[in-house]
C-alpha cells in the first residue's frame, strides 16, 4: 500500500528529502543547499482558511500569537518606517500601539509587542479595515511585496535561511547556505509543544503552484536574483522527470485538494467588507 494514502494531519519531520547544491553564480565563495522537497511541494499559506494557530485556544492568530523579534537594527527600522504609514483605519490597534509597538523578551531581545494575546500588528477579526496583518495590508494596498514591510523573521517564514562555514579539503574556505523549510525544530525546543503547525500539515499542502514560484519575492531577496534563476532551473527539471523522487509526504494525500484563497504569509488579510 502506498506510504501516506490516508490522508493524516501532519506528517513525521524526518522523512527523505531531496537536496541540490551548487555554486552562487555572484560569488563562487558561497554555496547554495537547497531542499527540492521542500521547493517543489505545494505548501501554501492557508491563514483565515483553515489555519487552526499555532495555540488551540487562538485559532484567529495564526502564528502571530508571540509577535515577532527583530533580525538586527537595520530591520527594526526598515519596520519602523511603515508603521508611520499606519492608520486607525488600517491598524485595529493603532491608538494602543502607535507609541508602544515594541517590547524586549526575557533576554532583552527586541520584539513587536504583544497586546491582548497576540502581535500588536493584528487585526482581530470583525475589524473594518481587513482581517490580518496591518503591514502585509499596507503592502497589499501600496503595491509593494509584504517583504518590505514586515519583519524579516514573518516574511521569510515558513522559508529557513541557515549558514554554515565549512573549510575543505584542500583548505580553502567556503560558505553553505542552506534554503529549506522551517519546520517546527525551526522555532526551538518550543516548536514540538505548538498545537498545530502548517509545514509539515496536509491541510496546508494545497497549493497552485509550488513553492518556489509562490515564494518568487522571497526567495529572491534570500539568494539574489542570479541564484534564485538558478534553483528555478533545477526545480523545473525536478518537477519535469517522470521520477519525482522523496516528495513532499504532505502532498501525498488522497484527500481533495482545496482552491486557495489567494497567495498570502502568515497574517495575510482578508479585504475588507468580503462577500
Amino acid at each position: 500500500m502506498r506510504a501516506y494514502a490516508v490522508p493524516v494531519p501532519e506528517v513525521p519531520l524526518d522523512f527523505p528529502r531531496a537536496w541540490v547544491e551548487f555554486a552562487d553564480p555572484d560569488d563562487d565563495s558561497q554555496v547554495f543547499r537547497c531542499d527540492l522537497t521542500w521547493l517543489t511541494s505545494r505548501w501554501t499559506c492557508i491563514f483565515g482558511s483553515g489555519c487552526q494557530g499555532i495555540y488551540a485556544e487562538r485559532p484567529d492568530d495564526g502564528c502571530c500569537t508571540l509577535g515577532a523579534h527583530f533580525a538586527d537594527e537595520d530591520d527594526e527600522k526598515r519596520v519602523a518606517g511603515f508603521v508611520k504609514q499606519l492608520t486607525p483605519e488600517t491598524w485595529q490597534l493603532h491608538g494602543r500601539g502607535r507609541k508602544h509597538w515594541i517590547e524586549t523578551d526575557d533576554e532583552g531581545a527586541r520584539k513587536t509587542r504583544v497586546v491582548d494575546g497576540a502581535c500588536v500588528f493584528l487585526n482581530r477579526p470583525g475589524f473594518p479595515g481587513g482581517y490580518g496583518c496591518a503591514l502585509h495590508t499596507l503592502a497589499v494596498a501600496t503595491g509593494r511585496e509584504p517583504l518590505e514591510t514586515k519583519p524579516d523573521v514573518c516574511w521569510q517564514l515558513p522559508v529557513r535561511r541557515s549558514y554554515e562555514r565549512v573549510t575543505r579539503p584542500d583548505d580553502t574556505e567556503v560558505l553553505i547556505t542552506t534554503i529549506a523549510e522551517y519546520d517546527r525544530r525551526g522555532w526551538g525546543p518550543g516548536g514540538h509543544d505548538l498545537d498545530w503547525y502548517c509545514t509539515g500539515n496536509t491541510d496546508a499542502h494545497v497549493g497552485r503552484e509550488p513553492v518556489y514560484v509562490s515564494y518568487a519575492p522571497e526567495l529572491t531577496e534570500l539568494m539574489g536574483a542570479a541564484a534564485y534563476s538558478a534553483l528555478v532551473r533545477l526545480c523545473e527539471e525536478r518537477m519535469a522527470s517522470s521520477l519525482l523522487l522523496a516528495p513532499h509526504p504532505a502532498d501525498a494525500t488522497s484527500a481533495p485538494r482545496r482552491k486557495p484563497r489567494r497567495r498570502g504569509s502568515a497574517g495575510d488579510a482578508e479585504p475588507a467588507a468580503t462577500t
